[in-house]
């Protein structure tokens, strides 16, 4: 089964082909992704229009370049899928037209996909991963605990009550004067700090429902960074590690939380998967293999290069959901916001965010 997938939901404009086996196996044929890090750097985060504009001008050239690379035509094609949400609604609508003009054309069925769901499944086409597991779903949008119990069957144990990971870290980079974008540059400068320097809070932690809340901890470091101002290179660096050693600490004990109440509720999980595009940072990688252990797990993480947004992950969906059958009309919608666990109720405490819930 070959299926092409298109990715336009934010900054990355993406094509992939991959093929899924008989037996369930992925394999990816080509995957080509052009990041407007560049357009959106002079304004310091993604400006939704220019990046829509960016998606129009970049995505047919991507398209035909990924066909290119896997060596197959549209006559090849099993599906096409796009994500279809949660994102950025001009992109969203810019790619899911786009597939669905291929798919009139070629004959080919349509998938519209779930972004996070997206994410939710990109283990299983790198490795031979068995339904249930618990997903650390972590990204600039999202920050949730999330059972896999299958393609289509998702259940939210926990998710932030105000920010998302990423956007914390993008948020801490931006009041330090961190260039954009500001989550791998905080962990690059956390490199060179000292990480007990400063004593921030660990939000959360204790708490018996595995929720995030990143709000205070981000109020607590810009506090330190104005008594300290002017900031030295050193005063950055150790704000930044004792930032991140925080965010650790809060992260091991949420999913602590999140994994034991997983087995409670669906026997042990066959792994512990982190997907999303903060799953990247090399400190968090660390910190969940201690986690995993601990709590008896092993655990499962996509190349870097497949944390982050990208078309394979949307045509792996997209090649789960046919394998089962699974279509969708040219009625299907682009989606500003589309909950993975559509029956999740909004958390105690929850202030609007871009991050949702």
């Amino acid at each position: 089964m070959l299926v092409l997938g298109i990715e336009t939901t934010c900054d990355e404009t993406a094509a992939a082909v991959i093929e899924r086996a008989p037996d369930g196996s992925g394999r990816i044929l080509s995957n080509i992704v052009h990041s407007q890090i560049g357009d959106h750097a002079p304004y310091g985060g993604v400006v939704p229009e220019i990046a829509a504009r960016a998606h129009i001008d970049l995505l047919d050239g991507l398209i035909d370049r990924a066909m290119r690379e896997a060596g197959v035509g549209y006559a090849d094609l099993a599906g096409v899928a796009a994500a279809a949400g949660p994102g950025l609604i001009g992109g969203v609508i810019v790619g899911l037209t786009t597939a669905k003009a291929i798919a009139m054309v070629h004959d080919t069925p349509l998938i519209a996909v779930n972004h996070l769901e997206a994410h939710a499944l990109t283990p299983r086409l790198t490795e031979p991963l068995v339904f249930p597991y618990c997903l650390f779903l972590v990204s600039g949008g999202h920050t949730q605990i999330v059972a896999v119990l299958g393609v289509g069957e998702y259940v939210r144990l926990g998710t932030t009550v105000d920010d998302a990971m990423g956007e914390a870290f993008d948020k801490v980079a931006k009041m330090l004067g961190l260039p954009y974008p500001g989550g791998p540059q905080v962990e690059r400068a956390a490199a060179q700090g000292n990480a007990t320097r400063f004593e921030f809070p660990r939000p959360m932690v204790g708490r018996p429902e595995p929720n995030f809340s990143l709000s205070g901890l981000k109020t607590a470091v810009r506090n330190e960074a104005s008594r300290l101002l002017p900031l030295e290179e050193q005063d950055v660096a150790d704000l930044c590690a004792s930032f991140q050693a925080a965010v650790l600490a809060s992260t091991a004990d949420r999913l602590k939380v999140g994994l034991r109440i997983f087995e409670e509720r669906f026997g042990p999980p066959q792994a512990l998967v982190a997907a999303g595009g903060v799953a990247s940072n090399q400190a968090i990688r660390g910190a969940l293999e201690t986690i995993a252990r601990k709590a008896g797990t092993v655990l499962l993480l996509p190349p870097p290069a497949l944390c982050t947004d990208n078309g394979a992950m949307i045509a792996w969906a997209g090649a789960e959901r046919l394998a089962l059958g699974i279509s969708d009309g040219m009625d299907a919608a682009p989606r500003a916001r589309w909950l993975l666990d559509a029956d999740a109720k909004a958390p105690a405490g929850h202030k609007n965010s871009r991050a949702g819930y």
